[in-house]
């Protein structure tokens, strides 16, 4: 699916330079993205440090024997400097970036008056938006549409825009707005481009979020696209085949920040230990406005496909039948209003040893939202803007390190990657070969 340059004979990066400034379009004024653009501000006055990111602090070996070293990103492959980041956003509700900061109650007012022009300046344009899907949310910062292919042109021209009054090279879409009503996928609708299209115009609004239409234009002005929910939006074969025509990379799908990175690192623990599983109950509170949404039903449901998916290509019956053949795996969040932003998630997992006896393991994490999700924002916007210079396109597979349930091909019956550690082999093999160097470690 993806297609890369190769250039693997020399330590000459195969990407192209970067040139100009890169526009960040975030879909969402909220929680998550308050505090990415917040921090990105602070960190370029000298005011804060964007720790939890990984392009601006991990280092990778490259080269073997007496040419091994230990590098940065940038030091590999060139991304865009957080200087060369500007900032748009859509929102339902009208609040500049200021305001929407400091109703999300993450960043303290101390820290948000430091950069309080900076955020003013964003305000948000109007969004492409559904209250069908997003039944806890009623904004009125929304554009008037008369069908879905109305609602994507119009999106396009926001993109163009805001690329021509900002002297822009590139622009990334990312989407780090509210989870939708779950949307199956139906191959009549979502199999392919033209029968996307087709819908699209006519007005099937049961099968095409507002999502997809973010989505869609981006990748038509040749952005590339982030979905940062658990939304179907990407992960349908139409966008693929649109991207790929395109030659626009896209990535997918829901930020991993709290309980899953916590999943997804422990579960290799007990699969090379080989300690069986009998049981995995995950529940969580929140109360921003993530937690409002997913208090509707059917918002959770799309939540809930997500996590659940991570357990199932970890520890698996085909491979461990004695193990992991018939494990209960379940997953609760619960609105709570008084944390807001403040996130607990309590893990109850019953394990079997020798002889089958039994065990339990108890995991609380008490976490910050979007203190987790700024710097994967970061992280996949730098590198999926690095992985258009280098000639990628389609799924970037190596940016699974960052999301909970990382898009593939089912219908080739594709296994995702969900193992943290397998995840960041991924990533750093093709920040290797991509830099020139040899992608050396094997995925086992």
């Amino acid at each position: 699916m993806t297609q890369c340059k190769s250039n693997t004979k020399g330590k000459t990066s195969g990407v192209q330079p970067v040139q100009g400034k890169l526009g960040v379009m975030v879909v969402g004024l909220g929680a998550v993205a308050t505090t990415f653009i917040s921090g990105v501000f602070l960190v370029r006055k000298g005011l804060g440090k964007p720790i939890g990111a990984m392009t601006q602090y991990d280092r990778i070996r490259v080269g073997e024997g007496s040419d091994e070293q230990h590098l940065m990103y940038r030091d590999i492959v060139p991304l865009a400097s957080l200087d060369d980041l500007v900032f748009a956003a859509w929102d339902p509700y009208p609040a500049n970036a200021f305001e929407s900061a400091i109703n999300a109650e993450v960043l303290r007012a101390k820290d948000l008056l430091k950069v309080q022009k900076e955020l003013e300046a964003i305000r948000p344009l109007p969004a492409a938006f559904d209250k069908d899907y997003v039944a806890r949310i009623d904004g009125d910062n929304v554009k008037a549409v008369k069908d879905r292919w109305d609602m994507t042109n119009q999106i396009r021209e926001d993109i163009r825009k805001f690329k021509e009054d900002n002297g822009l090279e590139r622009v990334v879409v990312l989407w780090a707005a509210s989870t939708e009503v779950y949307v199956p996928v139906d191959m009549e609708v979502h199999g392919t481009l033209q029968s996307l299209e087709e819908a699209m115009k006519k007005d099937n609004k049961a099968l095409i979020p507002p999502s997809m239409c973010y989505a869609y234009a981006a990748i038509a002005e040749g952005c590339p696209f982030i979905m940062g929910a658990p939304n179907t939006t990407v992960d349908i074969p139409a966008m693929w085949e649109f991207a790929e025509k395109m030659r626009v990379p896209i990535a997918g799908k829901d930020f991993k920040t709290g309980q899953t990175l916590v999943k997804s690192g422990f579960a290799p623990i007990l699969g090379v230990r080989c300690l069986g599983l009998e049981g995995w109950f995950s529940t969580n509170i929140l109360g921003n406005r993530d937690g409002l949404v997913l208090d509707e039903p059917a918002n959770f449901r799309t939540k809930e496909v997500s996590k659940l998916s991570t357990l199932e290509s970890i520890l698996m019956a085909d491979n461990q039948p004695d193990l992991y053949s018939d494990y209960y795996h379940k997953v609760r969040i619960n609105y709570y209003p008084p944390r807001k932003d403040n996130k607990e998630s309590w893990d109850n997992i019953d394990i079997f040893g020798w002889l089958g006896y039994p065990m339990q393991i108890k995991i609380n994490f008490l976490c910050r939202d979007s203190i987790l999700a700024a710097p994967v924002c970061l992280d996949l916007v730098l590198l999926i803007d690095m992985a258009q210079r280098a000639g990628n396109y389609g799924i970037q597979r190596f940016l699974s390190f960052f999301l909970k349930s990382p898009m593939h091909d089912y219908r080739e019956k594709e296994t995702p990657v969900n193992n943290l550690f397998q995840q960041y082999i991924m990533l750093k093999n093709e920040l290797r070969r991509l830099g020139g160097y040899k992608a050396d470690e094997p995925l086992d």
